[in-house]
């Protein structure tokens, strides 16, 4: 039996998981128990019967695995330090880090220490993402030009502000066009934050809008354009990761390399350094050599 536990459980994340294990998705899984400072957070878990820690390092030697979801990305490399040195496999929800400095941190610790990791956006598994990326990667519609996505945004709230919710977009984007954007320019227009990302060869264009839930992409290429709305379905989106977890849990390989895993913290960074500044911004990458 592999056991594990979820640390920060204020958003969904952490329901749909143990709803999923709890269903017999995973019967060789338990979760022993959850974490989280958050009263209305303890309350939902009360109601799934689960031990409910008082302090986030509660696990530490107890357990074959984390999951850590908490809401505000600021906390997750607090929660997930202690149990690194052990080694053990790791569900880091999005953004990995709010902090460049703590996201290269965060890969040479998982490096020198072997921990395995999945996590990320829970977008990327939507079906109408994983269509664009192929049609993009199959070489059959051409060379991509460029392209358009929309997306919500919170600008404003006790997560981070633009770090809450901004990740969706951008790896959504990743997902399609590739990882390394070299270059951001962001201004801000009515509740609109409008952002061009510099591909070298192409551009893709997006509009974050804040206070309304929707998706969509335009895919570009020589051979027409592509436009998807982008239906972000839970039944659809959280089994696929908790699947990857269950994967690198039960010794596979991780799906992302760790340079992958935490580009999106650049990109991120680099969309509130031009929102700040009004300046066009370029994007620096760590080396996955570190």
């Amino acid at each position: 039996m592999y056991k594990i536990a979820i640390l920060g459980c204020e958003n969904s994340h952490a329901d749909a998981f143990i709803q999923l294990i709890k269903a017999g998705n995973y019967p060789d899984v338990e979760v022993v128990g959850v974490y989280t400072d958050d009263p209305e957070a303890i309350e939902r878990m009360k109601g799934y019967g689960v031990y409910i820690a008082t302090a986030f390092d509660e696990f530490v030697g107890k357990v074959d695995g984390i999951m850590v979801t908490a809401r505000h990305g600021a906390n997750h490399l607090k929660y997930a330090r202690p149990y690194i040195s052990s080694g053990i496999p790791m569900f880091i929800d999005k953004p990995a880090t709010a902090s460049t400095s703590e996201a290269v941190e965060m890969m040479k610790l998982f490096k020198e220490n072997g921990v395995r990791i999945s996590g990320g956006s829970s977008c990327i598994h939507c079906e109408e993402v994983k269509e664009l990326k192929s049609k993009a990667a199959d070489g059959e519609h051409g060379r991509v030009l460029g392209g358009f996505l929309r997306a919500p945004i919170s600008l404003v709230n006790a997560y981070g502000n633009i770090w809450f919710y901004s990740q969706h977009l951008v790896q959504i984007m990743q997902e399609i066009y590739g990882y390394y954007p070299e270059s951001v320019s962001c201004h801000k227009c009515g509740n609109c934050l409008n952002v061009v990302f510099g591909y070298g060869e192409f551009d893709v264009f997006a509009t974050y809008v804040d206070g309304e839930y929707t998706y969509h992409v335009d895919l570009s290429t020589e051979g027409g354009m592509f436009p998807r709305d982008v239906k972000v379905v839970p039944e659809v989106i959280y089994p696929p990761e908790l699947a990857a977890f269950y994967n690198v849990l039960i010794g596979g390989e991780q799906e992302q390399s760790y340079a992958d895993f935490i580009a999106p913290v650049f990109v991120i960074d680099a969309i509130i350094r031009s929102y700040e500044s009004g300046e066009r911004v370029k994007i620096e990458y760590p080396s996955e050599e570190l």
